[in-house]
């Protein structure tokens, strides 16, 4: 993790945050926006039999571990190509 990961990380939430702002994504969406270099601390420090269990604010940790954008926003937008298949949002997001 660098500074290109905590450049996606913003670059993800602040469209998150626009998308939320036009009604887009339902229910709460919690940003991580201004703490990126916390997840990738975290994620610098994981080992393989770690398990990261969030609570709000879990895209970016989603990102650090490498999964998918365009997954982790399909499910933000509710949908089905999403890791919950659109049916978590953003709060309640499995990998």
């Amino acid at each position: 993790m660098g500074f290109r990961d905590m450049l996606l990380i913003r670059r993800f939430e602040e469209k998150a945050g626009q998308l939320y702002g036009m009604g887009l994504i339902g229910g709460f969406c919690h940003l991580y926006i201004g703490q990126e270099a916390v997840v990738t601390g975290i994620q610098s420090m994981q080992e393989e039999q770690d398990t990261v269990v969030t609570t709000y604010r879990d895209h970016a940790h989603m990102l650090a571990i490498g999964m998918d954008p365009k997954g982790i926003m399909a499910e933000l937008t509710g949908r089905i190509g999403g890791y919950s298949r659109g049916k978590g949002g953003s709060m309640h997001m499995f990998s």
